[in-house]
């Protein structure tokens, strides 16, 4: 069973998740394992570091047990969203049989990563807070920049390409796969990327991918 991430700012008390992610359980009347993502740094399966786009209150909070609790004991599971994300994607989409270096970016409120080598994940990489122009990277070439800017694809891809350069510059991928909900929307924007080496291709599971992981690491940590 897998809860939606956090939505974006204004994110709802922090009281107020575990009793959604309860609700969602109750529906579907589950009874094992829940796999929950988390935008932020999330170590040890249980603890959040970060908390950029959601409420300060998530940070260094013990999310396993405050969660597991309101669900009545059951086993959960937490990870950050683009790890998640990726995760997905190398076993069932874009990333599946893919070796070398791969990273998955999810641009919507901000800009999630999640940085594969050899298949293998290297967890909590948080590529959207590069530096980008003198900002965070994600402040400059997530969705959300897009829509708040009210830049056209070709505008917003021309940050995007400029962001994508400088992390291809840094860890020299082999694939970049584009994940968060533009990925529905690839056709209006991939073609004006240009100058990047690494072949870049959507997301396969869209914005499903964070659920679908979720689940997955549910399923092996319960």
């Amino acid at each position: 069973m897998v809860a939606p991430r956090s939505p974006p700012p204004p994110s709802p008390p922090l009281s107020a998740s575990p009793d959604g992610v309860k609700q969602v359980v109750d529906h579907f009347g589950w009874t094992g394992p829940v796999g929950l993502t988390f935008p932020g740094v999330v170590t040890g399966g249980s603890t959040i570091r970060t908390a950029a786009n959601v409420d300060k209150s998530w940070v260094d909070l013990d999310a396993r047990a405050l969660f597991s609790e309101r669900l009545g004991g059951l086993p959960v599971t937490v990870v950050n969203d683009a790890d998640a994300a990726g995760v997905a994607e190398m076993e069932f989409g874009a990333g599946r049989g893919r070796r070398g270096t791969v990273i998955l970016l999810t641009f919507g409120t901000g800009i999630g990563s999640a940085l594969f080598v050899d298949g293998t994940l290297v967890p909590n990489t948080e590529l959207g807070h590069l530096e980008l122009d003198g900002h965070d990277a994600e402040k400059r070439a997530s969705s959300k920049a897009k829509e708040d800017h009210e830049l056209t694809w070709e505008h917003w891809s021309r940050r995007v390409t400029k962001y994508l350069a400088h992390v291809e510059m840094l860890f020299s991928p082999e694939l970049f796969i584009i994940g968060g909900g533009v990925s529905r929307k690839s056709e209006k924007f991939l073609h004006f990327i240009e100058g990047i080496k690494a072949e870049i291709v959507p997301a396969q599971l869209q914005n499903n991918a964070g659920i679908v992981g979720a689940a997955m690491r549910a399923f092996k940590e319960g």
